[in-house]
């Protein structure tokens, strides 16, 4: 019988429903599956460089802020040229005031972050004391009073007139704060010990992916800025010394005449050089009255510190990046920081060893020893005494890392800290394993983000690295050890170092001194090494997925045996196998990744040559974060038999 229209229409229409579900029933499970990332475009382009298009802002300051020590306040001008140099005319802009995150009704102090713990240290960001922030007296547009609109750590300015593409506009603004005590573990002072950063409303970036980026400063989130050119006048009591971010401009004006010799003899010195000893830095510098202005420049930077104290020992050396490129190293200290009579030494090592990845970019680096727990800023960081060196010299070649990652790479702290302090930390683990290299200290901080693995990566608790910072309750697992782990796998278990480092330091070429995301990270990363790395970023990044690879089986026939591998967890590996036999001889073999295309199952099968093969092991070298290493060995011992 012939089918009647009617019919053939229902058919149609049960088929029309029936299709999401076959569609569901087929979707890709494969964890090779492609990485969904944003669409490429000629401002980011699909090889992870920048695109054709590129562009961002460009934010120049004139900074001048005066610190009265009886008040524990800093008075301040400043004035901001903002180059658009994006596609689109603007109609208002935002700014950040950090300071005012010690406002009275601020979201940090109305819903106060829990301390974070790093390795059983508390980094408490929760802020205290007397509601405090920034006072802006006079904010002009063009030399125009304008009103700004407050939220929290954020300002929105509303223009007159737009900013059209390839315009300039200048603002100017004064303003004054309270230097707070512990100012959200940042910044802040002991005594007349200032290290002072956050200091002065800041440009919020605009760029091609978010538009205005304005999630407030509340704590746990650090911070997402424009590059330009600063120079800044700092005001101090005389007889106080200034460390700041930048090349100091006026060493006539505010250094003794023996002071400017070692300095200049330290400029071309590979031995460090006491500019101010410590008999000098403790007697004073003979200035008891006035006022003295220190003036520094800085090139090509996102933002600008500095610290003072009328105490500071000065040691000073230089680094050689290349025949016509010397850096000087630059600590700062009191007199009786434990250990920091050797910190110049740490810090030379740090930027020399850093620059492996990619050259550091400015003329100088400064680590100033203060208060604050360990911060960093271009061109100077803040690193508290300590008295174990293994603690000094972690902190000191930590901080002086982020010169590299967000200084000179300026990632999005605010949503991504993986990107800065996780890449920060991979770096750090060849850094200070170089320094401490024949101690056993050195295999202690090569391994210490697999040995952290158990305690942090709870299943139930653990986040992926992608969370924000402000929602994620382990900070120190997800954007320091974790993501360490990530990349010291990816190069030495799963690209070889060879590649690795190639891929990797094209990333930093690219990005220097530009505004990456992760999908640029993740598309360079692929295009150099010429690997599709998606199942990597998804199990690492995206997710919480755990590894539990084992030896399921071992079967021997006469010439050859049969060896079954097996996958359990969601995370994927390369595999490293490991065969004794009767002979007591033994091999490894290292299987690439591609064993898994066809499954959770990889039968490996070896001939012998009349040997009879003892034992297996998966991952002999103990490398990886296995969930379960009783059945990583064949045959199984008593404990892991079943």
């Amino acid at each position: 019988m012939r089918p009647t229209l009617r019919a053939i229409c229902r058919a149609a229409s049960l088929l029309a429903g029936i299709a999401p579900c076959l569609q569901a029933q087929v979707a890709d499970s494969s964890p090779f599956r492609r990485l969904d990332l944003p669409t490429p475009t000629s401002v980011r382009a699909a090889s992870g460089a920048p695109g054709h298009d590129y562009w961002q802002q460009k934010v120049d300051y004139d900074l001048e802020g005066t610190l009265d020590t009886a008040k524990n306040e800093i008075r301040g001008r400043e004035t901001i040229r903002y180059s658009n140099d994006s596609p689109d005319s603007l109609t208002y802009i935002w700014l950040q005031l950090d300071q005012n995150i010690f406002g009275a009704n601020s979201i940090n102090r109305s819903a106060p972050p829990p301390p974070l713990m790093f390795a059983g240290v508390p980094f408490d960001m929760a802020v205290t004391g007397a509601p405090a922030g920034f006072v802006i007296d006079t904010l002009k547009v063009e030399g125009i009073a304008a009103t700004p609109h407050i939220w929290d750590t954020m300002l929105r300015l509303d223009l007159d007139r737009a900013i059209a593409s390839g315009e300039t506009v200048v603002l100017t603004i004064t303003w004054r704060f309270t230097v707070p005590e512990n100012g959200a573990a940042r910044m802040g002072r002991d005594g007349k010990d200032y290290e002072i950063a956050q200091w002065y409303p800041r440009l919020a970036v605009y760029d091609d992916v978010h538009g205005w980026n304005t999630l407030p400063y509340i704590g746990p989130g650090e911070f997402y800025l424009e590059y330009g050119d600063i120079h800044a006048r700092i005001t101090v009591p005389s007889g106080m010394v200034v460390a700041g971010t930048g090349t100091l401009l006026n060493p006539d004006a505010v250094l003794s005449a023996d002071e400017r010799g070692r300095l200049q003899r330290a400029s071309q010195s590979d031995e460090p050089v006491a500019v101010i000893t410590a008999a000098e830095a403790s007697a004073g510098r003979g200035h008891s009255t006035g006022m003295t202005t220190w003036s520094y420049a800085a090139h090509n930077v996102r933002d600008f510190a500095w610290a003072t104290a009328p105490n500071f020992q000065w040691d000073a050396v230089r680094w050689s990046a290349s025949p016509t490129d010397n850096k000087l190293i630059q600590t700062f200290y009191r007199p009786g920081a434990a250990n920091w009579d050797k910190a110049i030494r740490m810090a030379r090592h740090a930027i020399m060893s850093h620059s492996r990845w990619l050259t550091y970019a400015y003329p100088q680096a400064s680590a100033v020893e203060g208060p604050i727990n360990g911060m960093e800023y271009p061109m100077i960081v803040f690193v508290p005494a300590d008295t174990s060196m293994h603690s000094l010299s972690w902190v000191m070649m930590h901080e002086l890392g982020h010169e590299w990652f967000p200084m000179m790479l300026g990632s999005d702290e605010r949503r991504y800290p993986w990107m800065d302090e996780g890449f920060n930390s991979f770096i750090d683990l060849y850094t200070v394993s170089d320094w401490w290299q024949g101690d056993a200290h050195a295999d202690s901080v090569l391994n210490g983000p697999l040995t952290s693995y158990a305690a942090n990566a709870v299943p139930g608790k653990e986040q992926p690295l992608i969370t924000v910072p402000s929602e994620v309750h382990n900070l120190y697992w997800t954007a320091y050890q974790k993501p360490a782990l990530m990349l010291r796998l990816l190069r030495e278990d799963v690209l070889g170092t060879e590649t690795f480092d190639a891929a990797f330091r094209e990333y930093a070429r690219r990005w220097q001194f530009r505004h990456p995301q992760p999908a640029d990270f993740f598309r360079t990363m692929e295009n150099v090494s010429g690997r599709d790395l998606g199942w990597y970023w998804r199990e690492w990044v995206y997710t919480t997925a755990r590894l539990d690879q084992s030896v399921e089986s071992v079967t021997p026939s006469r010439d050859s045996t049969r060896i079954v591998l097996a996958n359990r967890r969601e995370m994927l590996m390369p595999a490293e196998v490991k065969l004794t036999f009767s002979d007591g001889t033994s091999e490894t073999r290292r299987i690439p990744i591609e064993m898994w295309n066809y499954g959770r199952r990889f039968t490996l099968t070896i001939a012998t040559a009349g040997k009879r093969v003892t034992a297996v092991e998966i991952d002999p070298r103990h490398a990886y974060p296995d969930t379960d290493r009783s059945n990583n060995r064949w045959p199984r011992s008593a404990r892991g038999a079943h």
